[in-house]
């Protein structure tokens, strides 16, 4: 009778490592990629789907492969608006409920993310510098994903 291994598969494993950049902007989704793409030299496009966590929640996300960098990018919105009708109380009052959900729940501040695969450090450094000097971006600076409980909603 042959031993029995067990093998455990470690959560490291999954674990793709990435920079990312946190922005604060009140910038709409296509505006801030639009930004982004005028100042930085990124092509970013909206990809054709958006990053889904339940019917109700859709989140957008604009790539692009930089394949002579050997980098790729990716804005990810933070937060996503939804409506949700209530039940009427008078003849003509429909009450409409606005939600607020977060791809990063512990980052709720932050409007998007603009992940970085294979980084390059200057010219991630240069971009981030970049981004700073959009008119309508609030701040941005890198995060630490090591220590980010929601990590896993921005490995897809």
């Amino acid at each position: 009778m042959g031993m029995l291994t067990t093998h455990k598969i470690s959560a490291d494993l999954y674990d793709d490592s990435f920079h990312l950049i946190a922005i604060h902007s009140d910038l709409e989704d296509y505006a801030m990629a639009y930004a982004i793409n005028s100042n930085c030299g990124l092509y970013l496009k909206r990809m054709k789907k958006d990053l889904c966590f339940d019917e109700n929640m859709a989140f957008s996300v604009f790539d692009w492969e930089d394949e002579i960098n050997d980098m790729y990018w990716t804005l990810i919105a933070n937060k996503c608006e939804t409506e949700e009708e209530m039940a009427s109380i008078g003849l003509f009052e429909s009450n409409v409920s606005k939600r607020i959900g977060h791809l990063v729940k512990e980052k709720k501040e932050v409007d998007y993310f603009l992940k970085v695969d294979a980084a390059d450090e200057t010219i991630y450094a240069e971009k981030l510098r970049a981004i700073k000097q959009i008119g309508k971006v609030i701040t941005a600076y890198p995060l630490d994903t090591q220590n980010l409980k929601s990590k896993r909603n921005l490995i897809f």
